[in-house]
């Protein structure tokens, strides 16, 4: 009897131990640990006696083990490849077989062995997610680069045939598919491309402009406002112009921004590369205006401007252009010949802006949008027409001199011809004039001594009392004195100077001498 007691146990051991092992299997191919744990738990009561089983993973040793309130317990270390991974505690309420423990003991080590290789297929399921993702990481980056290169290459190529602004926004409207602007640092549209142009297209307000390029600037980067991305054309420290995506739902990606970016590097080149050919134009152009008002010859003359698109073989004249700061009236001359479509070369002489413009040259019009420009008075002096070369130095000589008599006269704004100055044309020859300087000593040299002495203002007040006609009231205005204050500095006048004023012959010739004295002082030009 005690024979079959024993056969009849080694058989359930046995079947217990095939039941591990099909367990074993069922744990090795689960890939989720969770999953394990709860096939060991269900399985650990079926192994011998036990009122209570749990899987502690976190128990590092056994004595980190949290045992049951029960009569007996033991802890099963959950060994695998790569250490202990916890502990599976058993509880009973007495102490089971032995061949109860093995069982559990195997189960632990299945257990653990199978939380192990769960764990090494979950790392090797992220490391090839990993590489999947670095692939595709890789494959877009490599797509962004090729994208990248396409978008400098064409713009390469729109920068190396010479397309300009107009060729920039197309290249950059393709690539994107946007609209695209050029504008000026102000916001003057300058070029379009692609869909969406706003008709009329609209001026911003200048401050809030100038804080947006301020902006632009302290960014470093395209900078997003009103539904549009912008971009400077910025070499150096001037802005040249803007570049500008259409973006108004704010969906452009990375790429959108690189042609932009790439985009605004070209223009910029492209405008300092218009900008400096439009310096050295007008540099030559000044220079050729400044020789062919001082004499040159010729030949190199017609040479040199018709390499400017000047034809010198027709009929010219200089003008003499005065009354505002210099690089300002020269700004405001260029714009009204642009403006008037005249056929000129400008040049400057000291603080006076010349011009040598194809005859006739519409002086009425041209003072009146220079004046516009300006908002200001301006005075043109106008010489001869000339047929060659040789003569430019004689007609801006002319033209000076009738500008000078322009600014010193009643009325600078307008326009006198050196053909209109009549006596004062005497003054033409330039240079030392004893018998002028005579002539003035004569008529005014009473009156300059006493106001050089006694610091009165008698010259200036007999000047534009001649200059008015002998007008009184005008008189007294330009001079800022009552009319009885006037009539006591004439009365003056006639004493010291010994004229009589009344004497048709004594105020033409003191008049010719103010006009004289006014002219002689001036800096020479």
């Amino acid at each position: 009897m005690a024979d079959e007691d024993e056969v009849a146990r080694l058989r359930r051991q046995l079947s217990d131990l095939h039941g591990l092992f099909v367990l074993g299997m069922l744990m090795t191919e689960t890939r989720d640990a969770d999953e394990i744990v709860a096939l060991a738990l269900g399985s650990a009561p079926a192994l011998g006696p036990c009122s209570s089983v749990e899987a502690q993973l976190e128990a590092g040793s056994e004595d980190e083990v949290a045992r049951p309130a029960t009569a007996w317990s033991a802890a099963y270390p959950l060994h695998g490849p790569g250490g202990l991974r916890g502990h599976l505690v058993v509880g009973a309420d007495a102490p089971p077989p032995a061949e109860a423990e093995f069982l559990w003991r195997v189960l632990a080590h299945q257990t653990g062995t199978s939380l192990a290789n769960a764990e090494l297929h979950q790392q090797a399921l992220a490391e090839a997610a990993a590489a999947d993702a670095a692939k595709e990481r890789l494959a877009a980056t490599v797509s962004d680069l090729e994208r990248t290169v396409e978008i400098h290459e064409a713009l390469a190529r729109v920068s190396a045939a010479g397309g300009g602004e107009a060729g920039i926004a197309a290249a950059v409207a393709e690539l994107t598919g946007r609209g695209v602007a050029v504008e000026d640092r102000f916001g003057n549209l300058r070029a379009w491309a692609g869909p969406g142009r706003p008709d009329p297209y609209p001026k911003p307000d200048r401050r809030a402009r100038a804080e947006l390029i301020r902006r632009a600037q302290a960014e470093g980067r395209p900078l997003r406002a009103d539904g549009r991305l912008l971009a400077l054309a910025q070499p150096r420290d001037d802005v040249l112009g803007v570049l500008v995506l259409a973006d108004p739902d704010g969906d452009a990606g990375p790429l959108d921004t690189v042609a932009l970016q790439h985009g605004a590097v070209v223009l910029a080149m492209e405008l300092a590369h218009v900008r400096t050919l439009a310096e050295t134009e007008l540099r030559l152009r000044r220079d050729l205006v400044s020789d062919l008002t001082t004499g040159t010859d010729a030949a190199g003359a017609h040479l040199r401007a018709q390499a400017l698109g000047h034809d010198l073989h027709q009929p010219h004249q200089v003008l003499a252009i005065g009354g505002a700061e210099t690089d300002e009236l020269a700004d405001a001359v260029d714009a009204a010949v642009t403006r008037l479509g005249l056929t000129a070369l400008t040049g400057r002489r000291s603080d006076t802006v010349l011009l040598l413009a194809a005859a006739p040259v519409p002086t009425a019009d041209l003072l009146a949008a220079v004046g516009d420009r300006l908002a200001r008075a301006v005075a043109i002096g106008v010489g001869r027409v000339c047929s060659a070369p040789a003569d430019y130095p004689d007609s801006c000589r002319e033209a000076l001199l009738a500008l000078d008599v322009r600014l010193n006269s009643a009325d600078p704004h307008g326009a006198t011809t050196y053909a209109d100055l009549g006596i004062f044309r005497l003054l033409a020859a330039g240079g030392p004039n004893p018998e002028l300087d005579a002539f003035v000593q004569q008529w005014l040299g009473a009156l300059l001594e006493y106001d050089a002495r006694h610091r009165s203002d008698l010259v200036r007040t007999l000047i534009e009392y001649l200059e008015r006609g002998g007008n009184y009231d005008e008189t007294a205005q330009a001079v800022a004195v009552h009319r009885s204050t006037l009539r006591y500095r004439l009365q003056r006048i006639r004493e010291i100077s010994g004229y009589d004023l009344a004497d048709v012959d004594s105020r033409f010739n003191l008049h010719v001498a103010t006009r004289a004295w006014r002219i002689l002082q001036g800096a020479p030009r």
